[in-house]
């Protein structure tokens, strides 16, 4: 009965246009009121994923944002092949797919009128893993922002390190530690912002380095995956463990800031290093 089996896809396509189902408390909403709300449950104060742009417009005052090192893209070094294709057809798809060229944006503009630098992970671009491209975007950022002595805001989102580079990957790590290391020396504040999900060499780099280190609410912060971790210590970890709400408790972040508050709350703090 194809009628009918057309008519079930059909439908099932204008649900999924009309709503969201929140994957936390699952609760469906109105695709334009998730939309509207930030990708934010109006139930549960779940945070969903939103992209680079979307966010640097939350965050930026309007018209001010300028990107910087757009045209830096990942190179396939090793010519990286696993059976579902390779690594330069991977990367051509999820450049049509999320509009941008690395998994990550860099750019300056102005917050509440205080001037900013900022780099903005894209979960959608490879699980916001950190290549060469990644990391050379993140340092040249860190970089600007030392020449001409303006804050540095990282939003980190990203699954850890990109296994298709392999130890080119890895490298990144001490890359952009070293770059926004070096704006100690002319106390020019460094924040990072963790967002849902902030794992693996990410983690273990650059998002934990911040001067002020804040997190959305709920968002997954950690180095190894819960079930590794339970599997290799043989003990059963605390339903909150690895949640911002878990590292604010024992003193790994310092703050969990909501989506629709966190443009008040950097320019309030950097107004506080501007003085």
């Amino acid at each position: 009965m194809a009628w009918y089996s057309k008519a079930i896809a059909e439908k099932k396509q204008q649900k999924d246009a009309l709503w969201v189902q929140c994957k936390q408390c699952k609760s469906h909403i109105w695709q334009d009121e998730w939309e509207n709300n930030n990708n934010v449950c109006p139930n549960c104060n779940f945070h969903g994923s939103i992209s680079a742009h979307h966010r640097a417009r939350l965050l930026f005052d309007e018209g001010t944002f300028h990107e910087m090192f757009a045209g830096i893209s990942p190179v396939d070094s090793l010519n990286f092949n696993d059976l579902k294709g390779s690594y330069k057809d991977k990367i051509v798809s999820n450049q049509k797919k999320t509009g941008i060229l690395e998994s990550v944006i860099s750019g300056r503009g102005q917050i509440n009128g205080i001037h900013a630098v900022a780099s903005i992970m894209d979960f959608r671009f490879l699980g916001g893993s950190l290549g060469s491209g990644t990391g050379e975007k993140i340092l040249q950022a860190s970089n600007f922002a030392y020449d001409n002595n303006i804050p540095y805001i990282v939003f980190s989102a990203s699954g850890g390190a990109r296994m298709q580079e392999g130890v080119l990957s890895l490298m990144q790590m001490a890359k952009t530690c070293a770059g926004v290391a070096r704006l100690n020396k002319k106390d020019i504040p460094f924040i990072s912002v963790l967002t849902n999900p902030t794992t693996g060499g990410v983690t273990a780099s650059y998002a934990m380095m911040g001067d002020l280190n804040i997190a959305e609410p709920g968002a997954v912060i950690g180095f190894a995956g819960r079930r590794v971790i339970e599997q290799t210590i043989g003990e059963k970890l605390p339903e909150d463990f690895q949640t911002a709400e878990y590292l604010l408790e024992h003193g790994f972040i310092d703050a969990i800031v909501n989506r629709k508050d966190l443009k008040d709350y950097l320019s309030k703090v950097l107004s506080y290093y501007n003085r």
